[in-house]
């Protein structure tokens, strides 16, 4: 059964790991990769990525890209939503720890932080314009 529009950007905003895709040109499949994400209801879901990475390259040069986030539990439920690039800017600390919080509990947070600020480099942030949506909550088994 699909999501109405409420349930389905209320099962995005919450920090579940995503599967992005985007594709990868002629002869290739799409790239797939998982990824951290931020998003509120009736807002632009946005990925934190390296400047130059692979990921960002191949989103740049497409202009769309694709998120599918999924639970087993406590009952099959997914929600996948895909749109056009609204805007690509420099990655900034403020959303670094914006997504980290998101995602690691408090005591995690600074160790990663630390990490992340000294071995990843420059990153920008991407923005998707939501769509298309596709969901479904299958029950449980």
């Amino acid at each position: 059964m699909a999501l109405s529009k409420d349930e389905r950007e209320q099962f995005l905003a919450q920090p579940h790991t995503a599967a992005l895709s985007v594709s990868a040109g002629d002869k290739r499949g799409p790239l797939t990769v998982p990824v951290w994400y931020q998003y509120s209801p009736g807002g632009e879901p946005w990925v934190l990525t390296g400047n130059g990475s692979r990921k960002h390259r191949l989103i740049e040069a497409q202009g769309e890209f694709t998120l599918m986030v999924q639970q087993v539990e406590p009952s099959v439920r997914y929600v996948s939503v895909d749109g056009p690039v609204s805007r690509i800017e420099p990655g900034t600390d403020d959303y670094l720890v914006e997504v980290t919080k998101r995602y690691l509990p408090p005591e995690k947070v600074e160790g990663y932080l630390e990490m992340a600020r000294r071995e990843h480099g420059e990153s920008v942030v991407i923005f998707m314009r939501p769509q298309h949506w596709l969901s479904a909550d299958l029950g449980s088994f």
